[in-house]
């Protein structure tokens, strides 16, 4: 089966919002195997998005519409689709009466045009919308499949996950079961983890691999099917197994994990807190730390020295490391490591020295950052980075080292 995603909307033309429908749908598609090619955006207009709907026709057997449904006068996806199939809109009663509880609870008036939102294509299966309000639905014609699904992302994916995901599956008329992981990655480029395992994924099958690069990490998404559970799972840890025997040193975990839950993670196992002193990042590592749910009692404090004024005064750099070796500089990278950690008592110091850009700083080029790291009872260590990239991208990328890094060190002294 060869799908085609169709998201309306004219703030996602205007960019006034990023369309990440897309791409939710697309990976869900692909653990059902089947085949997304094309990608397409139009604007709340009937006419536009009839042609586009015509085109989708020649070309995919699964078109799937994503916003459109809500009360307003521009939501004309439905509409639209049910002139263009012929098709008669009819209440759904059970969506037009959770619309009217919703009303109720909330203690506000109805107005009359949210009627609108419980409509749908007579015969369509109904996927109710347990999270908002207009319901999706699954309409066939002509040997087409149309599955109209709500914008909002809030609404939408949950909706996929427990409602339209089943439904595809019942129809593809398999009992397989389909299982994935997904394999994050840091300290090393696509190209060279592609190159890395570039005959594992050329003899790909089941399972099938898929390759994702962010923010300077790299994800690979491990799908495997298989009529039995077991099956399908040994499929995939015997990849996954091949993979890792070649860049594993790269590898920090699985799923919806992120280095810095990773970090938490280790420091709550190490019965350690840790504080910051952070230079060029401004505060970042620690606003990511205080992020993520149960992190907050890890961290002990922290101090944002911008200038040389505070880490000297505050931080207790020595002048002649200011005067001498810079405040960009391994040495003052390890002197603020320690001594934050010491001056907030923690176990774990970690620093952030460098040129976010867009000038130079003692004649170091943009992207030259230190990141010093102290653990108690182990000697101080400090790592340079060559990024060269953007401000924000450099700070962005800066946070992700230091916790990289910090993981490596942690792990390290655990094995000791």
């Amino acid at each position: 089966m060869n799908a085609e995603i169709i998201a309306v909307g004219s703030e996602l033309l205007l960019g006034q919002i990023v369309n990440t429908n897309a791409r939710f749908i697309s990976r869900q598609l692909a653990e059902l195997g089947i085949n997304v090619f094309y990608h397409t955006v139009v604007g709340d207009n009937p006419e536009r998005l009839k042609s586009v709907i015509k085109v989708a026709e020649g070309r995919s057997d699964l078109i799937v519409f994503t916003g459109g449904l809500g009360p307003t006068k521009d939501d004309l996806t439905k509409e639209t689709i049910a002139r263009h199939l012929g098709k008669e809109l009819v209440m759904d009663e059970q969506a037009l009466e959770s619309i009217q509880l919703y009303f109720k609870r909330t203690s506000r008036e109805m107005t009359e045009n949210n009627k609108k939102q419980a409509l749908v294509l007579k015969d369509a299966q109904i996927l109710p919308n347990e999270h908002g309000m207009a319901p999706g639905m699954i309409s066939e014609s002509g040997g087409h499949i149309y599955m109209l699904l709500p914008g909002p992302p809030n609404e939408m994916e949950p909706m996929f996950l427990k409602h339209a995901f089943p439904a595809l599956q019942s129809k593809l008329g398999t009992d397989d079961v389909i299982v994935s992981r997904v394999l994050h990655f840091f300290g090393i480029g696509e190209a060279m983890l592609e190159t890395e395992i570039e005959d594992i994924i050329d003899a790909q099958s089941n399972p099938t691999i898929a390759p994702l690069a962010s923010d300077g990490e790299v994800t690979l998404r491990l799908t495997a099917k298989h009529s039995q559970p077991n099956t399908a799972m040994m499929l995939m840890d015997e990849t996954e197994s091949k993979i890792l025997d070649r860049v594993g040193e790269f590898f920090y975990g699985y799923d919806d994990t992120s280095l810095m839950y990773e970090l938490s993670r280790l420091i709550k196992e190490s019965n350690m807190t840790i504080s910051a002193a952070e230079s060029l990042t401004g505060g970042m590592f620690q606003q990511e730390f205080t992020s993520i749910p149960g992190a907050g009692g890890l961290l002990k404090g922290g101090v944002v020295c911008y200038t040389n004024e505070v880490k000297a005064e505050v931080l207790k750099v020595r002048k002649d490391t200011i005067d001498n070796e810079g405040v960009v500089s391994a040495q003052c990278a390890a002197e603020l490591a320690e001594n934050v950690a010491r001056l907030t008592n923690s176990g774990i110091g970690i620093s952030f020295t460098g040129v976010a850009g867009p000038d130079e700083l003692e004649g170091n080029p943009v992207g030259t950052v230190y990141i010093g790291i102290w653990i108690k009872g182990r000697p101080v260590q400090t790592e340079k980075l060559n990024l060269g990239g953007t401000r924000a991208a450099n700070r962005v990328r800066t946070v992700k080292y230091g916790c990289h890094f910090l993981i490596k060190a942690l792990k390290e002294s655990q094995d000791v």
